[in-house]
């Protein structure tokens, strides 16, 4: 029997969008003014998780003890609020090269497509880059308990699409990602070198094809 590709659903920051820059700045500046170490270094870390486990990244890098609840929640808020900010400048300018044509040519091809992400902050961005009309369901940080590598959101998004994990592929640019793509019960491309663990990895989307997720899909669907 032939497997065949129905789906694909995809990380949304370092995959179609980069707001990489964004969450720098707003977490550096939280730390300079809580005197915590923050570097490129650490940031990497935080990639792919919710904000409430990268600000316990920083201060387990800073081998500091928590604050109280609510001083923590504050903390976040206030990070969340900056990082708004300044994604309230993106346009579809900062959508990723490569990635409108990847999604016209999955839509196109009849593969259905999703983004799922940690970040409560998506439905902005998707609106400001003009990319929720090229994608078919979303599922974020709004509709999830548990960040990855739970494949919570990849479920969610799952259930969205109406496909079984076994049709579709994952695409995702962070080590946690893959793993939640893999708990969920799909094959993994990764974006970049921080993507370990992925099945096949590459540089953009703007080399990938839906000819070579196809070749990826079925070749490992194979291996089983």
């Amino acid at each position: 029997m032939r497997h065949v590709l129905r789906g694909v659903i995809f990380d949304l920051d370092g995959v179609l969008v980069t707001t990489d820059g964004f969450h720098y700045r707003a977490w550096k500046e939280l730390a300079d003014e809580l005197g915590l170490a923050f570097d490129e270094k650490v940031n990497q870390r935080l990639r792919g998780v919710s904000r409430q486990e990268s600000l316990r990244n920083i201060y387990d890098h800073n081998r500091k003890p928590l604050p109280t609840d609510d001083v923590f929640r504050g903390y976040c808020d206030r990070k969340n609020r900056r990082y708004v900010e300044l994604v309230g400048g993106m346009s579809p300018v900062d959508v990723l090269p490569g990635a409108l044509r990847l999604l016209g040519a999955l839509r196109a091809a009849g593969i259905r497509t999703g983004v799922a992400s940690a970040s409560k902050n998506t439905p902005l961005v998707l609106e400001r880059t003009a990319l929720r009309p090229h994608i078919d369901v979303v599922a974020d940080g709004n509709d999830t308990t548990r960040s990855k590598p739970d494949p919570q959101v990849f479920q969610i998004a799952l259930q969205r699409l109406d496909l079984k994990p076994e049709e579709c592929l994952g695409v995702e640019d962070a080590t946690a990602g893959i793993e939640a793509i893999h708990a969920a019960g799909m094959k993994a491309v990764g974006i970049g070198g921080q993507a370990v663990g992925a099945e096949r990895v590459f540089g953009s989307v703007l080399g990938i094809s839906v000819r070579d997720l196809m070749i990826v899909f079925e070749e490992e669907t194979r291996k089983g």
